[in-house]
């Protein structure tokens, strides 16, 4: 059993000459085997929270703690972090010319479970987690994000999600950019990994259609960088019938 803590995490970033404060105190704790689904407006921290976690130079922590079973978070590198058992899947997932997919995969697991996987046992893990996405097989050979639709993108980033079964995962707006189907493939990966007890999920998004089919456990809604209400399922609902605007700073 993992466990992500966050006890009053403080981030800025640069704005000009001058660091703006986005988070303003966030706490949040996550177990394996947990979905959290955190929501909110754009520009309300949901994003910032994620890439600080994960190490982004861009984000300053001010203050406050991040602990993975324990270990203290901040004071690790990011390929640290990944080692540790943390994951991020990126909003908008870059391109890495000139590295195919498979040998990226190949690469990152060896990283994280420390040695290499045999290559025919490792073929036919790769083939059943690609065909668990409807992915196809050619996709091996093409090269890390490059020429890929917003769709593909996303199943690239539950494809690593499914080989490298980290103990937190944080999905940044997965569900951005996707068509239907799309979104009920990408769901459908992130509900086997998050049933196998192995992995916590930190489920990003500002839109209830991905909770149509990721059901979370809990649900926290972002405001000017902090957590305002918090609930079960309940509450994605509530958001979607009444929209934003009751969970506005001054309301709550």
């Amino acid at each position: 059993m993992s466990k992500l803590e966050i006890a009053d995490l403080h981030v800025s970033v640069a704005d000009g000459e001058e660091r703006k404060p986005i988070l303003k105190g966030v706490n949040l704790a996550i177990d394996s085997g947990q979905t959290h689904a955190v929501m909110g407006r754009n520009g309300s921290g949901k994003s910032t929270l994620a890439y600080a976690v994960a190490g982004h130079p861009k984000y300053e922590v001010t203050s406050g703690q991040v602990l993975l079973d324990g270990r203290d978070l901040l004071a690790m590198s990011v390929d640290e972090r990944a080692r540790a058992g943390l994951f991020l899947a990126m909003q908008y997932p870059v391109e890495v010319p000139g590295v195919s997919m498979s040998n990226f995969l190949r690469t990152s697991v060896t990283a994280v479970r420390g040695e290499a996987p045999k290559l025919r046992p490792w073929l036919k893990e790769l083939k059943e987690a690609m065909a668990s996405l409807d992915i196809d097989p050619s996709f091996g050979e093409r090269n890390v994000n490059e020429g890929f639709s917003g769709g593909e993108r996303k199943r690239a980033e539950i494809l690593q999600l499914e080989l490298l079964r980290p103990a937190i995962a944080i999905l940044d707006e997965t569900d951005s950019g996707l068509d239907v189907d799309a979104l009920r493939i990408v769901s459908r990966g992130i509900n086997h990994v998050a049933e196998s007890g192995e992995t916590g999920v930190l489920l990003i998004t500002h839109f209830t259609r991905i909770l149509q089919y990721v059901q979370p456990d809990f649900v926290h809604v972002f405001a000017d960088g902090r957590i305002v209400a918090e609930g079960g399922p309940e509450l994605a609902e509530r958001i979607e019938a009444e929209g934003y605007d009751q969970f506005s700073v001054e309301r709550v």
